[in-house]
């Protein structure tokens, strides 16, 4: 294929994207480094990248600890989205199209995924990691929808991943600054659960980030964690992000036979630089 063809395909992939993304994304399929996609929700991914309202995701700082010249990372995480909505929105398409071999595709999703399937923001997916769907209708526009499990839309991303010649990884959601008798409430018997079930199903890594930072928290305990949460349970400002970014790095480096470790940098920021 000779370079003007490329140069179209290229063009015709990244179709759907616009102004610094579209550049970003088309910039990380051409180049002879791999990418490390990153998707997810607001507490990966908040605002413009640049926090919003002093809140930010972990998914920006993270970038700091790998070696930008043998690695490229892009946060394509998006605020407000489920397992479900990002799929049906087609973000998880624009990502795609980007993925080439050797890519790396980082993934947390839950904290969106409750409430109506139908209605409001209509986000839910079926609880669970098994194959049943639900047929519903949006009852403003008409338009019918098929809805799985949060599990099926895990495996999905996965699947995907894979055959672009990607490795996926993992994560459970990051909890909620939620405590009872000075312990943080965990997603292990709902949405951590079926994270790691997906992820065993698919035989790929896993992070137990749910696990991971609730311990964390505890160890700083509940006064000194309620800094990290300066507006709601969920959403995290630029420490928090930094704190909980440090121990995605951490889950990472504990995986057995998953090289996305050996491109983190030696000048990576210290942990504790982050508490």
């Amino acid at each position: 294929m000779n370079r003007a063809l490329q140069l179209l395909l290229v063009a015709s992939l990244f179709g759907g994207l616009t102004g610094p993304a579209r550049a970003a994304d088309e910039a990380a399929a051409n180049d002879h480094r791999p990418t490390l996609w990153i998707i997810g929700d607001s507490t990966v991914k908040n605002g413009s990248g640049k926090g919003s309202d002093g809140l930010w995701g972990w998914g920006d700082p993270i970038a700091e600890y790998f070696d930008k010249s043998k690695i490229t990372v892009a946060n394509r995480a998006l605020g407000g989205r489920s397992s479900r909505t990002y799929f049906t929105e087609g973000l998880w398409d624009k990502v795609l199209t980007g993925v080439k071999p050797g890519d790396f595709v980082l993934m947390q999703f839950g904290h969106n995924d409750g409430g109506p399937l139908t209605g409001g923001r209509a986000r839910a997916s079926l609880k669970g990691n098994g194959q049943e769907t639900q047929d519903v209708t949006d009852q403003k526009t008409g338009k019918k929808e098929t809805v799985h499990t949060y599990g099926w839309y895990i495996r999905k991303y996965i699947a995907d991943a894979k055959a672009r010649g990607a490795t996926p990884i993992v994560c459970s959601p990051i909890p909620r600054n939620m405590w009872k008798a000075g312990k943080v409430a965990r997603a292990s018997n709902d949405y951590g659960k079926w994270a790691a079930e997906a992820a065993k199903a698919e035989n790929v890594p896993f992070v137990d980030l749910n696990e991971r930072i609730a311990a964390r928290y505890e160890t700083l305990g509940e006064e000194r964690v309620k800094i990290f949460f300066p507006g709601d349970h969920t959403h995290t400002n630029l420490a928090g992000a930094q704190l909980n970014a440090s121990i995605v790095v951490e889950g990472l480096k504990a995986l057995k036979d998953c090289p996305l470790a050996t491109y983190l940098s030696p000048d990576a920021p210290k942990p504790d630089k982050a508490e």
